[in-house]
């Protein structure tokens, strides 16, 4: 019977010769978020699989064999997926606003207790992330000068943190390109960092849990366990204690960002910052109404603003300007953060005395929406990412 079969392997070859399929039958390498994938593009003008009738010669009874050329390479696929280590890894890194920001206390450490409405949006920067063949060192590129390459940058600090967590020994080449502009108030350093230890764990197969890199992510920065939760959060403490909620905006809303060329000092604005000039209204309650009647310039309290106003007297101008020529526009206008980007909630689109005026030649527009992202998945860039920038100096986007 083996031989009945063996014939009949042979004479199916000669039935489909190879020259009967019109498309492509090859293994290729693909880079999203696993290493290989195999490209599948069967077009025959007869059916993919190939059936022989076969003897034995003993019984007389008869066999059929059926061969399926598709279903053999996918399975070789699978095994290639299953098998191949991750090597290259792409990841969006998406920045935050604070929709309020309220700041309750001084604490024993020097540091301010807060508590905000933290929320994920559509503008970010792109990571490329590829193994590195050394075992010492990580290598950073970016597309604008004077970003630190080194352990001053936070990618690197989340690398050696999770290097030192799991004692891993992968060491990467990564390329930041870079969209968030800094001294911003987005907390695009901090969204880089989260994705450089989420890509990190990736790499190791997955040694830490979500819950494990959050709460290492502290150790590098108040702001970076926020980008753990799925998107949207109430955050206290620091801003490292992080409770995931549903998102109470609609993920459509639009909005616009505007940033002077000048940034403001986080430092600084702390150091401005007078406890009994701030918002008395319970960060609960702007919640509440926020989840309950949608967003409205009541709701956006940010105690930041009086002290980054001090610091940067032409912020306040430019937010009563926004705030003035938006109305009926903007549902809502506010500073973002410490600063220095004042947010249009309602609208993609800034006011025209911003192209008008000599003043804001060199401000950076981008619009944006709200966003979030699926249990054990990494945040997904948007389809498109529209952002006017123009700038007089490109160290202006520097981490």
């Amino acid at each position: 019977m083996a031989t009945s079969i063996a014939s009949a392997h042979l004479n199916c070859a000669t039935i489909f010769p190879s020259s009967s399929f019109s498309g492509k039958r090859s293994l290729r390498q693909s880079w999203n978020n696993r290493s290989y994938s195999v490209y599948r593009n069967f077009q025959s003008q007869r059916s993919h699989s190939i059936r022989a009738m076969v003897s034995d010669s003993k019984t007389g009874k008869q066999v059929e064999v059926v061969y399926d050329p598709d279903e053999r390479l996918n399975k070789l696929a699978d095994e290639i997926d299953k098998n191949a280590p991750l090597s290259r890894l792409t990841l969006f890194s998406p920045c935050k606003v604070n929709v309020f920001l309220r700041i309750t206390g001084k604490r024993g450490d020097g540091y301010h207790d807060l508590a905000s409405l933290f929320h994920v949006i559509s503008l970010g920067d792109t990571i490329k992330f590829s193994l590195s063949p050394s075992k010492t060192k990580d290598r950073l590129s970016t597309n604008v000068s004077g970003v630190p390459l080194d352990d001053r940058n936070l990618i690197i600090k989340a690398l050696n943190l999770y290097r030192k967590k799991t004692e891993s020994d992968n060491f990467f080449w990564i390329h930041l390109d870079k969209k968030v502009p800094t001294g911003a108030g987005l907390g695009g350093g901090s969204s880089n960092a989260a994705t450089a230890l989420w890509a990190a764990n990736q790499f190791s197969g997955g040694l830490a849990t979500e819950k494990e890199l959050q709460e290492w992510s502290s150790e590098i920065g108040s702001d970076i366990p926020f980008f753990f939760s799925h998107g949207a959060a109430f955050c206290t403490g620091r801003g490292e204690v992080v409770q995931d909620i549903p998102p109470p905006i609609p993920l459509d809303l639009p909005m616009v960002l505007i940033k002077p060329p000048q940034a403001c000092s986080t430092a600084e604005v702390y150091r401005r910052l007078r406890l009994d000039q701030t918002s008395k209204i319970d960060p609960l309650i702007l919640l509440d109404k926020l989840s309950s009647n949608g967003i409205s310039q009541d709701i956006c309290v940010n105690d930041l603003e009086p002290p980054a106003f001090e610091v940067l007297p032409s912020l306040k101008k430019l937010k009563k300007r926004v705030t003035a020529a938006g109305r009926g526009v903007y549902d809502a206008v506010f500073m973002s953060g410490s600063g220095s980007t004042i947010v249009g909630i309602g609208s993609p689109d800034p006011p025209q005395f911003v192209y008008d005026e000599d003043e804001y030649q060199d401000v950076f527009l981008s619009e944006a929406n709200f966003m979030t992202r699926e249990s054990n998945k990494w945040y997904q860039e948007p389809a498109s990412q529209s952002a006017c920038v123009s700038y007089s100096d490109p160290s202006e986007l520097v981490q």
